[in-house]
């Protein structure tokens, strides 16, 4: 997997599970990685330093409240989430401007996502432009084959869709 997008970049990285923030850092080695385990704590770090992703968990750190903090700071954001892993919180993510939604149980291949998103920048493509290739069959698995159509209207008109 070619991962040379993440070379160096500044990653904030904020879960309330260690295990989670050590996986991370071990998994993005290639990136400046900095932790933070609660909302105040990467508020913080936001307010002082600058980031070129910050993955957010959703429950446990306030994780729409940080989004919504990131994006004001010009950060791409993508959400990581465990207990909130739902079609709902899959668009509540995508309408408030997150970069991506990433279960939990799919962390390995953070690198891939983030190099999809921070390809999806370089060459001016919508950031989910590649979630159905990297998620369709999963949701398959998780919600079943029907699972677009508790929404059918955003994911047909969805951009990551097509």
């Amino acid at each position: 997997m070619e991962t040379g997008l993440l070379n160096g970049k500044k990653v904030l990285v904020v879960d309330d599970e260690p295990d989670v923030l050590e996986t991370l850092e071990d998994i993005l080695i290639m990136c400046d990685v900095v932790t933070a385990d609660s909302f105040e704590a990467a508020n913080s770090l936001m307010e002082q330093d600058s980031f070129d992703i910050a993955v957010l968990d959703i429950m446990g750190v306030d994780g729409y409240r940080l989004l919504e903090k990131a994006l004001d700071k010009k950060i791409i954001a993508v959400m990581l989430t465990a207990g909130a892993l739902s079609l709902k919180d899959t668009v509540r993510s995508y309408k408030k401007g997150a970069a991506g939604y990433i279960p939990k149980d799919k962390m390995a291949d953070m690198p891939l996502y983030l190099t999809d998103i921070l390809e999806a920048k370089e060459c001016g493509n919508h950031f989910w432009w590649r979630w159905k290739e990297r998620f369709g069959s999963y949701y398959d698995r998780k919600f079943g084959t029907g699972w677009q159509e508790e929404d059918r209207e955003f994911w047909d008109k969805s951009v990551y869709w097509y």
